[in-house]
């Protein structure tokens, strides 16, 4: 299969049914892909506010209704409670299980919040030539926690997730510029250079995704990544929240270059 001249709605067909699996990087090029985060409506405002005070590792798309399924906006007639392969479920601060769904853990008062995605901005790079490892060799991106704080809001509080992305480093200058172009999916890097200085001590020990494949000369180029709710629901303890497994995203019907500024 052709993953990346799939369309939106064929994807969401596919993860929905179970007919596919796995990093849905290279998945639908020229589409917005989309972090999930749920919970129930008394920590939507809280959330929120997280995002908007932390608009790096959290820029939002879209904001379903309390107790719709549906982003009318990032994907009319789509379903989140189906249409991702993987999803993660977190009570109280403790990670619970990977489900196909989240049917069971839907009611009438859920809120769910679409955040955007590194991967909608490595069309561009693959464009511009730079090189996607992860996308090569069909695996996942690798993900990190870091020392750099967000801005609590409200109960959310915590760290900071990145994906990292190892780039020839005479293409580092190029991958700043083409990234820059995309805030609403994390823009510009929030760090180049040296894993321990933003608390990595070990670039090949990944808290999530797959390890990197880093070649000589290669510099690592850390992004803000929409992971970051998940480990601010393992360190804010909400009674209940429910996102994607981390690098399986809910593909929209946006365009990438719609969320360009340039």
């Amino acid at each position: 299969m052709d993953i990346g001249g799939v369309r939106p709605p064929e994807a969401r067909r596919l993860f929905r049914e179970g007919k596919a699996q796995g990093p849905t990087a290279g998945w639908c090029r020229g589409y917005a892909q989309a972090n999930l985060a749920v919970m129930p409506r008394k920590d939507a405002y809280d959330f929120l506010l997280f995002c908007v005070r932390n608009p790096k590792p959290c820029p939002v798309l879209d904001v379903t209704e309390a107790g719709s399924a549906e982003p009318r906006r990032a994907a009319p007639g789509a379903d989140i409670r189906y249409d991702l392969s993987q999803y993660r479920v977190y009570r109280k601060g403790e990670f619970v299980e990977e489900p196909g769904d989240i049917a069971a853990y839907w009611g009438p008062d859920m809120v769910g919040f679409l955040l955007g995605c590194s991967f909608s901005f490595e069309d561009a790079l693959l464009e511009a030539k730079i090189p996607m490892k992860h996308i090569e060799h069909g695996e996942n991106v690798a993900i990190y926690n870091t020392t750099i704080q967000c801005e609590p809001a409200g109960r959310f509080s915590g760290t900071m997730v990145v994906s990292m992305r190892p780039i020839p480093g005479r293409l580092v200058p190029r991958a700043v510029t083409v990234t820059s172009r995309f805030p609403g999916v994390h823009g510009i890097p929030v760090h180049v250079g040296d894993p321990e200085a933003i608390g990595i001590k070990d670039v090949f020990k990944v808290d999530w995704g797959d390890p990197p494949r880093m070649e000589p000369g290669d510099v690592p180029v850390f992004w803000a990544c929409g992971v970051t709710p998940q480990a601010v629901a393992l360190n804010s303890k909400p009674d209940l929240m429910l996102t994607h497994s981390p690098g399986r995203m809910f593909i929209t019907d946006i365009l990438n270059e719609s969320l360009s500024v340039l």
